[in-house]
């Protein structure tokens, strides 16, 4: 009997359905802010100069440092990539990211509108003000279309990706009940 094995699919899991996700534990733990000015309507982004996601418009964060909080993180990462402190940032999404290569990371995303604290570009990102009604999809991960509208207009939710590299193969999303 020959067995034919297709190669050119990744490996790892394909669908979020294929994961215990009660079970599964992140390789990692980051956050991510964005910082929305209402009467501007605008909202901060990044041009992310390297690291996961070089290249892709983003927000500012990264991974959590031991001790720290995940409000802690979202904050220390914006004033070391931008030079702007969040104020009274609100959890608004907590990301489960499996990737086929066996990488896993959980992120939470917060939404501050206020904030202090000059713009700055630094080694790590390029920060502009972006038009919250013309925000580039293209140029960001293929999951932030799905649930950052709602993050940014309230919604609290949970989501659930697979990656291979930055192709998003599979997602599920739910409401986060009060």
């Amino acid at each position: 009997m020959v067995s034919i094995q297709d190669d050119s699919a990744p490996p790892g899991p394909q669908t979020v359905e294929e994961i215990n996700w009660k079970e599964w534990q992140p390789s990692e733990r980051a956050v991510i802010v964005y910082i929305v000015d209402r009467p501007g309507n605008k909202v901060l982004l990044i041009l992310k100069k390297q690291g996961l996601g070089a290249g892709k418009i983003n927000a500012p964060g990264g991974r959590l440092e031991p001790g720290e909080t995940s409000l802690q993180a979202a904050v220390r990462e914006c004033q070391e990539e931008v030079g702007l402190t969040p104020l009274n940032g609100e959890k608004r999404m907590e990301l489960h990211f499996q990737f086929t290569s066996g990488y896993a990371l959980y992120g939470e995303a917060f939404v501050a509108e206020a904030w202090e604290g000059e713009l700055k570009e630094t080694d790590e990102a390029a920060p502009f003000w972006c038009d919250l009604d013309d925000l580039p999809w293209d140029k960001m991960w293929e999951d932030d279309r799905h649930w950052l509208p709602g993050a940014l207009g309230g919604d609290k939710q949970r989501g659930y990706y697979i990656f291979d590299d930055d192709r998003m193969l599979s997602m599920k999303q739910e409401k986060i009940k009060p």
